[in-house]
């Protein structure tokens, strides 16, 4: 699963001015905010009366995800954005504001498996109704209610006209971000699958997306484990794969194309590309131990080749001189050895490139 840092929004819902809302937006904040680093999330407060958005007015069905305005492409770009959200909601008439309902159909694809936590404020209920009417309408949304909430009774959290919440409110906040942070996680395939970008695998339920510098420790740990037979083949530990850390890994992100091949969020093989004056440059092509001999190699190899586009006149890339296996897939794939010494152990493949 990645490891990169979750994007938490914290939604003040609540656009009635002097309301309770931003002073237990504030409060939630500053108690979850130790928690937060620890779990290697980041929280953004976001209060829903600063977004400036009006009664529904975009023509297309949300679903269709086409926005017309720039007040609704602005709130797109924060749900979008976002891993997860905790509502702070007050509760009005047995329901949520109709702001908030506002705000939710604004939006279709954007909010799509991603989890929701609740913090409600109210009198006789402590906006527990408000949650419960709520909660109906994120699932049809296809966000993720979590079972833990925080319910807040004004009157019992109110200390001198300062919102001061018991030490249960506290705990029960930082219990509910837990969960938030696992579900996250839990969810991410989930919500990659969904992005512009991704393909479809050569495995059922697989798909493809490219991997960028916060993937660094995933490709390192797959390096390590698919360059092993590659050690053991060519007695040697001289291999960077091998011994890369996660910062030379993240360097080199940034500058190579590289194609990861998921399911179920976990990293299955990755495939890597630059170009070079007239030369495609392929390298870094992993397959997990367990799914070798199922053709993924030759997939990833061909995807690499042809994802690259045209304008350059032949392929390289290169392999172990003992890594009998590699050299017999390159060598299916019409890719023939360079001549020259291998003193080092490497042997240099090329493949010259047809033009269409």
């Amino acid at each position: 699963m990645t490891t990169k840092r979750l994007r938490i929004v914290l939604f003040v819902c609540s656009t009635r001015p002097g309301a309770l809302g931003s002073a237990v937006g504030a409060w939630l904040a500053d108690t979850l905010a130790p928690g937060a680093e620890a779990l290697g999330a980041d929280l953004v407060p976001v209060a829903l009366g600063d977004l400036g958005l009006p009664f529904l007015d975009e023509e297309a069905e949300p679903s269709s995800g086409v926005h017309h305005h720039e007040h609704t492409r602005r709130w797109s770009r924060i749900v979008d954005g976002a891993d997860g959200f905790v509502f702070v909601t007050p509760e009005y008439n047995y329901g949520m504001p109709a702001t908030l309902k506002n705000a939710l159909d604004f939006l279709g694809p954007e909010w799509a498996w991603k989890p929701a936590g609740f913090v409600s404020y109210g009198h006789t209920s402590a906006g527990t109704r408000a949650v419960q009417h709520a909660k109906q309408v994120v699932t049809t949304l296809r966000l993720v209610p979590l079972g833990a909430t925080v319910a807040i009774r004004i009157a019992d959290a109110l200390r001198d006209d300062r919102l001061a919440p018991s030490v249960r409110h506290a705990d029960a906040a930082e219990g509910m971000l837990a969960e938030l942070v696992r579900l996250a996680r839990a969810l991410a395939p989930m919500r990659e699958r969904g992005h512009p970008g991704t393909g479809a695998g050569p495995l059922p339920g697989s798909y493809t997306r490219r991997l960028h510098p916060d993937d660094a420790p995933e490709v390192t740990v797959l390096q390590r484990c698919c360059w092993t037979d590659e050690a053991l083949a060519n007695d040697t530990l001289a291999i960077p794969a091998l011994r890369e850390s996660p910062d030379e890994v993240r360097q080199w992100l940034t500058s190579w194309h590289t194609t990861g091949l998921r399911r179920d969020g976990r990293l299955l093989g990755m495939v890597r590309t630059r170009r070079v004056g007239a030369d495609l440059h392929i390298g870094r092509l992993a397959v997990v131990p367990d799914l070798r001999g199922l053709g993924v190699g030759r997939w990833l190899l061909r995807r690499a080749e042809t994802a690259a586009g045209g304008g350059h006149r032949r392929v390289l890339l290169s392999t172990g001189a003992a890594s009998h296996r590699n050299l017999a897939l390159y060598r299916r794939q019409g890719y023939v050895p360079l001549p020259g010494p291998h003193d080092d152990g490497v042997v240099s493949l090329a493949k010259d490139v047809v033009p269409a």
